[in-house]
């Protein structure tokens, strides 16, 4: 049975005495069918807010104003590692399933590969703490409270052969106060967006390929959180009073996406829809999440309480769970999980400055797939097989098994019972041609 979940975070001590929750407890994983349930929890962890990510076999936790990271190893159920960094983490992402994106206060950005240990720091490209980041497979977006939101190319920091000074390959400057949340769209085109929200009270949509502004929208406070729309359709917004907000990117009767509208990218629009709000204080939204379908959205919040919510109905749902202190993280765990060629069991610690590396991973499944998965993966027909179809052409034929043996035995009488009739109508009509010639 397909299951969806998350995990959550908490920041500092419980506030209260609450024997319902376990001492020390930093992250909950949580399963959301058939019914909400706590799978599993990882203890001593004070993660702040954007500091929280998950490989198939780790989770990653900054820490509270400290220069370290909480590894937790998802199989074993234990905290696995602790390792520290020059520069205090503040925020952190995941690029694929094997490099982690750390954003420290001095405005660097670290890149560190947990199967091989290499690890990769750049200048302080921002002036002030990188408070987010956003990453692809390609493409890494950091925002600061320096209010710049930065681009940089995921295969260009990683090279080998590159000894350049990393530097982002454009710097989306159009906010005035600091970053505090940023999604990225599912495309993978040359039109995919991302959305920054700022304590300026605006979310942006960008095209951050091409570095140009789509869209603004004005807000009535101040944003803390984003997630989009499966679909890119639309954005959620969790503010610093406890509400939500849905703000739609499409319009029903636009003939174009309003997004790559020239004639409205300059204008800023006005949200003046009201927001969606709990039925008591639940304090600053701090996370959210939607489910894989989109229609659910999910909150963390300042009070310890996780909401959820209904999108189709634009209202709050239940309460799922009180966890007595804030709730700075939410991640969606998604029901299809990818499916990796390697796992990385144990987590290899950061080497600065060496240049030679093993890579310490598990190979997941067979090394040999099968005839129909090699031609399926395969760009055109695999050589090996057009190779092995033409040499089955041009070999003879195979020794006849007792079964085909009986077969052209049978086949033999039947031709022979075939030549005996075109011998008989040949000396038939011999005969016939005979005498009608001495009939005339």
């Amino acid at each position: 049975m397909l299951s969806e979940g998350f995990i959550s975070a908490i920041r500092a001590q419980p506030k209260s005495a609450n024997s319902t929750i376990a001492k020390d407890v930093g992250i909950y994983v949580h399963a959301l069918h058939p019914t909400h349930t706590v799978k599993s929890s990882f203890k001593k962890s004070s993660a702040p807010v954007n500091a929280l990510v998950a490989s198939s076999t780790h989770i990653f936790t900054a820490q509270v104003d400290k220069a370290v990271v909480h590894v937790y190893s998802r199989d074993r159920g234990n905290q696995e590692a602790l390792i520290s960094f020059p520069e205090r983490i503040h925020s952190l992402a995941l690029v694929g399933d094997g490099v982690l994106v750390l954003g420290t206060v001095e405005g660097r950005v670290i890149l560190w590969e947990v199967c091989t240990g290499r690890t990769i720091l750049t200048p302080a490209a921002h002036l002030q703490a990188v408070s987010c980041i956003a990453a692809t497979n390609s493409h890494i977006i950091t925002g600061s409270e320096d209010s710049n939101v930065h681009v940089w190319s995921v295969p260009h920091l990683l090279s080998l052969s590159s000894n350049e000074t990393h530097e982002p390959l454009r710097s989306l400057s159009n906010h005035r106060a600091g970053i505090t949340s940023i999604a990225i769209g599912h495309g993978a085109g040359s039109t995919n967006i991302c959305v920054s929200a700022s304590k300026d009270n605006t979310i942006i949509v960008w095209n951050y390929l091409s570095g140009d502004l789509l869209r603004t929208y004005l807000l009535p406070s101040t944003p803390l959180c984003l997630a989009l729309d499966p679909c890119d359709r639309a954005t959620y917004v969790g503010f610093d009073d406890g509400s939500v907000q849905l703000i739609e990117f499409l319009q029903s009767n636009s003939r174009i996406n309003p997004l790559f509208d020239t004639n409205l990218q300059t204008t800023p629009e006005q949200i003046k829809l009201p927001p969606w709000t709990t039925p008591s204080e639940a304090g600053a939204t701090f996370c959210i999440g939607l489910s894989y379908d989109g229609t659910c959205l999910y909150s963390g919040h300042a009070s310890g309480k996780i909401s959820q919510w209904d999108t189709g109905r634009r209202a709050f749902s239940s309460e799922l769970a009180d966890l007595n202190a804030p709730v700075t993280n939410l991640l969606m765990l998604s029901p299809f999980p990818a499916r990796r060629l390697t796992r990385a069991t144990t987590v290899v610690k950061p080497k600065l400055g060496e240049a030679q590396y093993t890579l310490s991973a598990q190979l997941c499944g067979s090394l040999q797939s099968d005839p129909v998965s090699k031609v399926i993966q395969n760009s055109g027909f695999p050589s090996s097989l057009l190779e092995d179809a033409i040499s089955r052409f041009l070999a003879p034929a195979a020794t006849s098994s007792s079964g085909d043996e009986s077969l052209r035995k049978e086949n033999e009488e039947l031709w022979k019972v075939v030549q005996e009739q075109r011998d008989l109508q040949k000396k038939t009509w011999e005969k016939y041609n005979k005498l009608k010639t001495d009939g005339s």
